[in-house]
């Protein structure tokens, strides 16, 4: 399907997809997120996120909450280390609904007393569940140790003692700071006209006025290489592995992309469940990840064991990755792996509200929307000495950090 971008004289950018379906997905991603905090006032993107539901100068939070649910519709939100984002789905007909709340929610909100405080309390209890799932915490800690010094290296929850801290007067400095409105991508797909959209995005966004911002992200570090064991109250290990890797501008990042679907991606066949899990009945989870940033990026592994089985398990990991970094892949092999990769991304696109948050993300990096033919494209162009390179460079056990939860004694 295509998209049109349309941009309003503020700077916010709108993709529209027109889908012949009754259900409209619509989504606001704004270029911020926890990366951007400063010392001390940590947790306050993911703070903003949460009270962006709360009063505005003409809504209740109950008003807020009832405004899409009350026509079938769903709102929600999440932060990340580099975006804010809002989602909504409702009836084709309530679209005009959906962008009058979002522009209610972010540029009138009010941010009263009582509802910091209660959004406080809440906040602190998601940290405590958080704190309780060593499986979740472990990946939040394990960036923070490779990012240590860097915007990149701290919780998106933040810390407790500067979450309880923060004022109003912290929340609307860091919009101010950090919410340019040329930085704010507006994504809808339903059943509409281009001009129909056009009308409503001019009248329910055409009177925000513009602003504009001075920033950078390149606080990231060189790497110095560290085992960290850090002593829980838990009965297995839990264990991260992993090196910096490419940015969303390196083109190398296909082929990073394809070479973790491959070792721990999904599906039950990848190559470290195959030979841990599987082979051995080691790791009850193991998996790899490749997270993107702006300027950066990270590969990772991670699994979770028996104390006694932890270290067969890291010799097995080191051994898969060593075989991808020594020699090529046959040409039957990549063949196969993008084979599933490709099948994988085009069932993505089942997903709707997914790729429509992912399109407008596309504009808000690239300036335009990649389509799936592109990305087929450029995995097909994949070669296995292209593959080989890539591992050497990211797989080196040089460059790698762990981390690990061990049972406390």
């Amino acid at each position: 399907m295509e998209y049109e971008i349309i941009r309003l004289s503020n700077g916010i950018r709108v993709v529209f997809q027109y889908q012949n379906l009754p259900v409209t997905h619509v989504c606001m991603v704004i270029n911020a997120g926890s990366r951007d905090e400063s010392a001390g006032k940590y947790g306050v993107a993911h703070f903003i996120e949460h009270l962006l539901f709360k009063r505005t100068e003409r809504r209740s939070t109950q008003q807020i909450i009832n405004h899409l649910e009350s026509v079938g519709g769903d709102l929600n939100a999440y932060t990340t280390k580099e975006y804010t984002c809002v989602h909504a789905s409702i009836l084709q007909p309530y679209l005009n609904r959906a962008l009058d709340l979002f522009e209610d929610i972010f540029f009138h909100s009010t941010f009263p007393d009582i509802e910091l405080d209660k959004e406080k309390s809440v906040i602190v209890d998601e940290m405590a569940s958080y704190l309780d799932s060593p499986e979740e915490s472990i990946v939040d800690d394990f960036e923070d140790l490779v990012f240590q010094g860097s915007g990149l290296g701290h919780n998106i929850l933040g810390l407790e003692d500067q979450l309880l801290a923060l004022q109003k007067g912290d929340i609307v400095d860091f919009m101010r700071a950090n919410y340019d409105t040329n930085e704010m991508v507006i994504g809808i797909t339903g059943n509409y006209t281009l001009k129909e959209v056009e009308r409503l995005l001019h009248k329910v966004f055409g009177t925000v006025p513009s602003n504009t911002i001075e920033r950078l992200r390149n606080d990231v570090r060189p790497l110095v290489e560290q085992h960290v064991a850090v002593g829980k109250p838990i009965n297995q290990v839990h264990y991260m592995l992993g090196s910096l890797a490419y940015n969303y501008r390196d083109d190398r990042k296909t082929g990073l992309l394809l070479l973790n679907n491959m070792l721990g991606g999904m599906g039950m066949g990848s190559i470290l469940n195959l030979s841990i899990r599987e082979k051995y009945g080691i790791a009850y989870t193991i998996e790899s990840n490749y997270t993107i940033f702006s300027d950066t990026g990270l590969f990772s592994i991670y699994l979770g064991t028996d104390e006694e089985k932890v270290e067969k398990a890291k010799k097995l990991v080191f051994k898969e990755l060593a075989k991808l970094s020594e020699q090529p892949l046959s040409e039957t092999a990549v063949k196969k792996a993008k084979q599933k990769f490709i099948g994988q991304i085009a069932l993505t696109e089942e997903n709707r509200m997914s790729m429509i948050i992912s399109a407008a993300k596309n504009v808000m990096d690239y300036d335009r929307v990649i389509l799936l033919d592109e990305v087929i494209e450029k995995i097909q162009d994949l070669t296995n000495t292209g593959l080989l390179e890539i591992a050497q460079d990211v797989f080196d056990p040089k460059k790698m950090l762990s981390l690990s939860f061990v049972p406390e004694d």
